[in-house]
């Protein structure tokens, strides 16, 4: 995937991410205030790497990956292929289970000085629950709940493309946990906005958009898929159109819901876009496969791109957003 710099920061020195930073123009979302509007998106997030490449205290929050009932090894074989200007992966939500979070990562980043999003990932409504009720009195800031995953409870079709089925989740959910919780929206649907009422209706206190869209690769040698799940979601540059339209879509039917922007976000520049599309706040993700500190450098663009906006800023430090 090619790394994609913003024109308007090629000519600036390197960013020294180890250097004390004030940041100037915070947010809010769902009651929760972060210190910049940056965070890490699920998936690409690791704290055992990232720490030695920046402070994960420096960031917005830190948005963990996809934490299930008990561990999970993921999909066997080629999980990841490269598209056009894009990564394509079918990971299957590797993960150590819950249990082992709450003991070993969560901590961790707690005593880093992270402001922490859980992600929270299940094959069924049952799952889900688990994990929740496990994550309702931990040090957790908010929980971000992915409903993008396969689930048995509806014929193998993601929770989050059945707005009843959505409904009936996250009401269960909200009855779990007092913290607040973000519903985790995916784009393969023909309107999600449906979806995203859906999830508002049943207690959700905000929303983040998009997860990765349906893609696949064919190795031309062979004939055959390169990743041996078929398909996988297709994240990074390439995303962006749809993320921003996505988000656009949201605030428009949801005009008072906070929303947290993702995809394609790799420059400043390009976490402005979602900020005036209607989002309180942004995660960056694949960008950091390429680039380990991308959400920092972000992050640190934003919060000078906003220095000449002062009427966006302070929509944002009070939990308002430009649309």
């Amino acid at each position: 995937m090619a790394n994609v710099t913003s024109t308007a920061t090629m000519d600036k020195p390197a960013m020294n991410p180890y250097e004390a930073h004030e940041w100037k123009h915070p947010t809010v979302v769902a009651g929760v205030t972060w210190k910049n509007p940056v965070g890490t998106a699920s998936g690409t997030f690791q704290y055992a790497a990232v720490r030695w490449f920046y402070d994960v205290s420096q960031l917005g929050t830190v948005c963990t990956k996809g934490v299930s009932p008990v561990p999970w090894e993921g999909n066997p074989g080629v999980r990841t292929a490269e598209g056009p200007g894009s990564n394509i992966n079918a990971v299957g939500l590797q993960n150590p289970g819950v249990d082992h979070y709450l003991v070993d990562d969560l901590p961790k980043l707690k005593a880093a000085g992270a402001t922490v999003i859980s992600n929270v990932a299940g094959h069924c409504d049952d799952d889900y629950a688990q994990v929740v009720e496990k994550l309702a009195d931990s040090p957790a800031d908010m929980l971000e709940i992915n409903v993008s995953c396969p689930n048995v409870s509806h014929g193998g079709m993601s929770v989050g493309a059945d707005p009843d089925a959505l409904y009936r989740l996250i009401s269960r959910l909200r009855e779990l946990t007092d913290k607040p919780m973000i519903v985790k929206l995916t784009p393969n649907v023909t309107d999600i906005t449906l979806p995203a009422r859906a999830a508002v209706e049943a207690g959700a206190d905000a929303l983040s958009l998009i997860n990765t869209v349906v893609g696949m690769r064919i190795d031309v040698r062979t004939g055959r898929p390169i990743i041996d799940h078929v398909t996988g979601g297709v994240s990074g540059p390439a995303v962006l159109p749809i993320g921003l339209a996505r988000v656009w879509q949201v605030r428009t039917a949801l005009p008072e819901v906070p929303i947290i922007g993702i995809g394609g976000i790799d420059s400043g520049e390009k976490a402005l876009e979602y900020l005036y599309a209607g989002a309180n706040a942004v995660e960056v993700g694949a960008a950091a496969l390429f680039d380990p500190i991308a959400p920092l450098r972000v992050a640190r663009e934003l919060d000078d791109l906003l220095d000449d906006r002062p009427e966006l800023a302070a929509k944002l430090a009070a939990g308002r957003t430009w649309r």
